[in-house]
Formats: C-alpha cells, sequence, structure tokens
C-alpha cells in the first residue's frame, strides 16, 4: 500500500482560481521536479522538507472529517508521486471536488479517462521562473479540458508577452479558464491590467492571491 509524503494539510479557503474564496482541504505534497525563481513554498521541494506519512484512506478520513467537499491537491508537484493515481480514484469516487495544482511539466493526458476526474489547474511557467523550457506544450495543445484552469504568473513585461502568445497559439481561452496574476511584489496588478487592456486579452481573468493579503504572504498553512 502507498504511504504519501504529505508536507501540511490544512483547511482554508481557495487563494486562486476558479473557486477562490470558497473553503477548501489543501493537501500539500513533498517534492518537486522544478525550481522556480519565485516559488512560495520553495521549503516544501527540499528532500529534507519534514513530512507526515500517510496511505490514500488516512488521507480521505482527514478530508472527510472536515467536512469540506473541495479538495486542493498540491505541492511541490503532485503529479510526480508514486501511486498519486490511485489517490485521485479514491477521492473522485467519494464524491468530492477535486482539483490538482501542476506545474506543466508534466503530461495530464494518462487522467482524461478518469471517470469523475479531477480539475487541472496547469501552470505555465513564465521566463521569469526559469523553468519555461520544461513546459510540456502538450498539455496546452491537446489535453486541457472544460473544467480545467491554465494560470500565468508574471512577474515582468516578457512575462506578459509570453502569456498573450501561449494563450493565443494555443488558443486557450476556447478550451478553459485562462487566469493571469502577478508575482507578488515583483510586478504592479495595474501594470498587469494595462497590459490586458491595451492588448484586448478578452476571456482572460486576472486575479490576485486572496490568501495573501489576509495573511502574512510567507504564513505556511493558509
Amino acid at each position: 500500500m502507498n504511504k504519501y509524503h504529505i508536507a501540511e494539510k490544512f483547511v482554508s479557503i481557495n487563494g486562486e482560481g476558479r473557486k477562490a474564496g470558497q473553503l477548501a482541504v489543501f493537501i500539500r505534497f513533498k517534492g518537486c521536479n522544478l525550481n522556480c525563481s519565485y516559488c512560495d513554498t520553495l521549503w516544501a521541494n527540499f528532500d529534507d522538507c519534514p513530512a507526515e506519512m500517510m496511505t490514500a484512506n488516512e488521507i480521505l478520513m482527514y478530508i472527510q472529517k472536515t467536512g469540506v467537499k473541495n479538495v486542493t491537491i498540491t505541492g511541490g508537484e503532485p503529479l510526480i508521486q508514486t501511486g498519486i493515481e490511485n489517490l485521485l480514484e479514491l477521492l473522485c469516487n467519494s464524491g468530492l471536488e477535486v482539483e490538482i495544482e501542476t506545474n506543466g511539466s508534466v503530461d495530464i493526458c494518462e487522467y482524461n479517462e478518469m471517470n469523475p476526474r479531477p480539475s487541472f489547474t496547469v501552470d505555465y511557467k513564465t521566463p521569469s521562473s526559469c523553468m519555461e523550457k520544461f513546459m510540456d506544450m502538450k498539455n496546452y495543445y491537446n489535453s486541457l479540458k472544460e473544467n480545467d484552469t491554465v494560470k500565468f504568473v508574471c512577474g515582468s513585461y516578457e512575462d506578459l508577452e509570453c502569456t498573450r502568445d501561449i494563450i493565443k497559439k494555443c488558443n486557450l481561452t476556447k478550451k478553459c479558464a485562462v487566469y493571469l496574476s502577478c508575482v507578488f511584489g515583483k510586478l504592479e496588478p495595474e501594470k498587469a491590467v494595462e497590459y490586458m487592456i491595451e492588448n484586448k486579452m478578452n476571456d482572460v481573468n486576472f486575479q490576485l492571491q486572496i490568501h495573501k493579503f489576509i495573511w502574512s504572504p510567507d504564513k505556511k498553512g493558509v
């Protein structure tokens, strides 16, 4: 039986995305295959990060005890975890609303046959992340479903240009929800919105990370 390395688990509100402002149970996995310059959970990526070992059934029991139906699977990078498909199948078949936050480097196509299928929030790593070269472009061209989301985090004008180009090239707004946000403290939200207006970025959602305004930007467990 697989045991999963859980860096933290908690109930909070979704800080961004389609269910921003709604309660969610967060299950954060230890370990990531990328090293983004603006990562705000870098502590969870290292081998020496403390982690609780939990089975899929133990994770499900924890979630059910919270009484919260929205579940956000995050990291680190959830899709590199051994046996993650077994956990996702269990959670999705338990009547929960499961969302997976994934960094864009792992092909999500193999999960498209799941029924019920979780929703995916797929990052596209813009140039300032220093990780753009690792993006699996099949995700953006072929693998997205209507309930999925692509998220762009922008820290510079170059990132905004990249975001616009990828949205157009992959026809993203016709496939799924698309969100744009700013690297906290790096790019002023006003500048990003001005760029969206100038470039007529219809059907793109600008968002702020709500949790960073409610709590300290460095606070864990929120």
